[in-house]
């Protein structure tokens, strides 16, 4: 795989040629490339820290000892963090006297891949303009390393999933007494990877039952890693046969998370916002955000308790930035993503867990009846991989015109409202290919309006 470096960090397969694969070399220009950056951004900062993990990727650890020293020879001090979520790295580099952090995971992608994504000093993903110099910086052919007396110190420390489920806790908006006298068994996907030490550590302080699967974190995925139906089979059998009240997946880096109620159906990862969104907003009314690919449930949800909801570009830094703006009470993204401002502004399932349990106590009904509550929608999801995705935009033109008596949205890739249902293509930011999301009130018609416009792009692209 090419590597691709963009808003979302860098990202590549282990291995190979160097500017191809993600590779040592190009691992340390990488990290090379962001300490100028943030040397840059406090200029009168003798002492600056960063904070890093890793998840449970073979390469996770040799990645970590490389972006550790390289830190260190460009003069900046290090937090070790280890095996760890993107959740709870946000939450430390915010929480502490840290100037950024880095984070190693390649999110939902295969064990072969990996990747760095970048985070400024309030656990943030770097602004476009900041990723922009990253990967100029990165692509320079020397560096000004520190000399000898002026080497950043590495330090470890093992607290951190502890120190964030603690802050998770804390938050007022938990019934905490009432979700701890729910008496519920739950089952957890933790796909080999931070989730096995995370999870368990939140759902004990819950005192919630559970069993988790696949929390052996040996560098190996038991299942491909993206949280989707066909890929948690096994969960969905271990709810029924352990007879659990419900069920909980998420990705490696923890940042995506989906329920299932207790008859091992999935509710769909699109819904997890929505579920959490819901407990938000019943005890604190404002403003939601999510992006142009997530469901119109939300949008419902949001309008009945007479609040606004806003769409943003896909991309957790443009949520973020929207939510900012309108002073929303909660946000995220409709791949599983939920961002709870009060505790920080990043994905984070293990505080989506807290909420959708909150909801529960609310609610006082099983998992399986949750979704009666909300307007119903189907979605369907494809992808196009082209010969040359330099003609995407060309693509995009074209379809944009053939569709104009409908004022597409152009902000992000094209989205098309229908009558009852839309269509949003985009560029994917992690892989060369264009993903295809469709919505409407019925599974055949979703699938209708994605198998349409995806014909079409094939068609255009010949």
């Amino acid at each position: 795989m090419t590597l691709i470096k963009n808003i979302s960090g860098f990202r590549g397969t282990i291995g190979g040629e160097n500017n191809i694969n993600l590779t040592p070399v190009d691992i340390v220009t990488s990290i090379a490339g962001f300490s100028k950056l943030i040397r840059e951004n406090n200029p009168n900062n003798n002492n600056l820290t960063v904070m890093t993990g890793r998840d449970g990727r073979k390469s996770g650890e040799m990645i970590q000892n490389i972006v550790n020293s390289v830190f260190s020879s460009m003069g900046i001090n290090v937090i070790d963090a280890g095996l760890s979520t993107t959740p709870t790295l946000c939450w430390g580099v915010l929480n502490n006297d840290s100037v950024a952090g880095l984070m190693i995971t390649a999110s939902h992608n295969p064990e072969e891949y990996n990747g760095l994504k970048f985070f400024n000093a309030e656990g943030e993903f770097l602004s476009r303009e900041d990723v922009t110099k990253v990967i100029e910086y990165s692509e320079q052919k020397t560096y000004d390393f520190a000399v000898n007396g002026s080497l950043g110190k590495i330090s470890t420390y093992g607290n951190l999933i502890d120190d964030h489920i603690d802050a998770i806790i804390k938050l007022d908006i938990l019934p905490l007494k009432e979700i701890k006298e729910l008496n519920l068994f739950v089952l957890a996907d933790a796909i080999n990877s931070g989730g096995a030490v995370a999870l368990p550590k939140l759902l004990e302080k819950l005192n919630i039952r559970y069993k988790i699967i696949n929390s052996e974190i040996e560098g190996v995925f038991n299942h491909t890693p993206e949280p989707l139906a066909e890929n948690l089979i096994d969960l969905s059998q271990e709810i029924i046969k352990n007879n659990a009240d419900f069920g909980i997946a998420v990705d490696p880096d923890v940042d995506r998370l989906v329920f299932f109620d207790e008859k091992g159906k999935i509710l769909g990862e699109e819904y997890t916002q929505v579920f959490c969104s819901d407990f938000v907003l019943s005890t604190k009314k404002g403003n939601t955000v999510s992006t142009l690919s997530s469901s119109n449930a939300l949008k419902d949800l949001t309008e009945s308790y007479n609040s606004n909801y806003y769409f943003t570009p896909v991309g957790e830094m443009n949520v973020v930035k929207k939510m900012k703006e309108v002073n929303s009470v909660v946000g995220g993204e409709g791949g599983g993503g939920i961002i709870y401002p009060e505790l920080h502004y990043g994905r984070d399932a293990l505080v989506g867990v807290a909420l959708f349990l909150g909801l529960l106590v609310k609610k006082e009904c099983k998992v399986s009846d949750l979704k009666g509550n909300y307007p119903e929608y189907f979605m369907k999801k494809l992808k196009v991989s082209l010969k040359d995705d330099k003609i995407i935009e060309k693509v995009f033109k074209d379809i944009t015109d053939t569709y104009s008596n409908l004022s597409p949205n152009t902000d992000d890739g094209v989205r098309i409202d229908f009558d009852k249902g839309w269509v949003h293509m985009r560029k994917s930011n992690t892989e060369p290919i264009v993903r295809i999301f469709s919505e409407s009130n019925t599974q055949s018609h979703a699938d209708e309006l994605a198998l349409k416009i995806q014909k079409e792009i094939v068609s255009l692209s010949d």
